[in-house]
């Protein structure tokens, strides 16, 4: 008799790729954001445009202290940081895109890693990361699924989708692609003059506009920079296929600290970028399987 019993397929994860190399350049960004630009690895790095890599607190010796004493205090060890990759696969170079967190007092500890990154980290330094993971990537069918890709991004949100443009624009994929940046003010803004070189590069291809929430200069402001934050009307006068675009929204999210306070004040947490552009995109009718999320906090 045939032995007709199904073996089950084991899917197996390929290995985290872990790439020691040194930093070729530091770009800064903004006042409190750099680039980090990595030396090319001898061997292109296999990954998706949105993905992310981790590095590792315990390889700066400068932070041990820091770290041995949060360590102390938090009684478990510190977990390795993620950072989205602000380069695409056909560029040269990885690159990590690092924004300085600012002290928050309503969190019991204050930010270890990003600020070292972004203020002391210099070229020549060596740098270890680990790579590289996230779902936060275009689908393999995407020109079947949409033709137009809605970047929907605050502050360093903008980081994973800067180079899921440049990936999908560098492919020649048959999409159009509005990039909707907030930020507080012009300085703030992250690859301000890369988004304007592509757009003029890629025309009926690209829009940016930006959204200033507490710019003063009034003289940066027009069609494409206005003023305030992103809202439903802002999204419904931009997007007129709302009811076909898919919507990548990244940027600030609720903090696991504003959690935990709002449980134990019986409390709703203040919903930031994040919960604020889910909340514009289904009150316009957006299902939630044309919205891709990626939340920092």
């Amino acid at each position: 008799m045939a032995d007709t019993t199904t073996v089950p397929t084991v899917r197996t994860r390929a290995p985290l790729q872990v790439l020691t190399l040194p930093v070729e350049q530091v770009v800064r960004e903004t006042p409190d954001t750099v680039s980090l630009v990595l030396a090319p690895p001898p061997a292109p790095p296999s990954y998706k445009a949105g993905q992310f890599c981790t590095v590792d607190v315990h390889q700066f010796p400068a932070l041990g202290p820091v770290v041995a004493f949060l360590e102390q205090q938090k009684g478990r060890k510190e977990p390795a940081r993620s950072y989205s990759l602000a380069s695409a696969p056909h560029e040269r170079a990885l690159v990590l895109t690092v924004k300085a967190e600012a002290y928050d007092p309503a969190c019991a500890f204050p930010p270890l890693l990003s600020p070292y990154l972004a203020h002391a980290v210099r070229p020549g330094d060596l740098l270890t990361v680990t790579g590289f993971q996230g779902p936060y990537v275009l689908p393999e069918d995407v020109e079947a699924k949409t033709d137009h890709v809605v970047h929907v991004v605050a502050g360093s949100g903008a980081v994973p989708n800067f180079a899921i443009l440049k990936d999908a624009l560098h492919r020649g994929l048959s999409l159009r692609h509005t990039f909707l940046c907030a930020n507080r003010t012009w300085q703030d803004t992250c690859f301000r003059e890369a988004l304007d070189d592509l757009a003029r590069r890629h025309p009926g291809k690209l829009r940016v506009v930006h959204a200033l929430s507490r710019e003063q200069d009034g003289s940066h402001f027009s069609a494409d920079v206005r003023k305030g934050r992103i809202d439903e009307a802002l999204l419904r006068e931009l997007v007129p296929d709302l009811d076909t675009a898919w919507f990548y929204v990244c940027g600030p999210a609720i903090t696991t600290w504003e959690r935990r306070r709002a449980l134990e004040t019986d409390t709703q947490a203040t919903p930031r970028f994040f919960e604020a552009a889910i909340g514009y995109l289904h009150a316009l009718g957006v299902s939630d399987k044309r919205i891709k999320r990626e939340a920092y906090g």
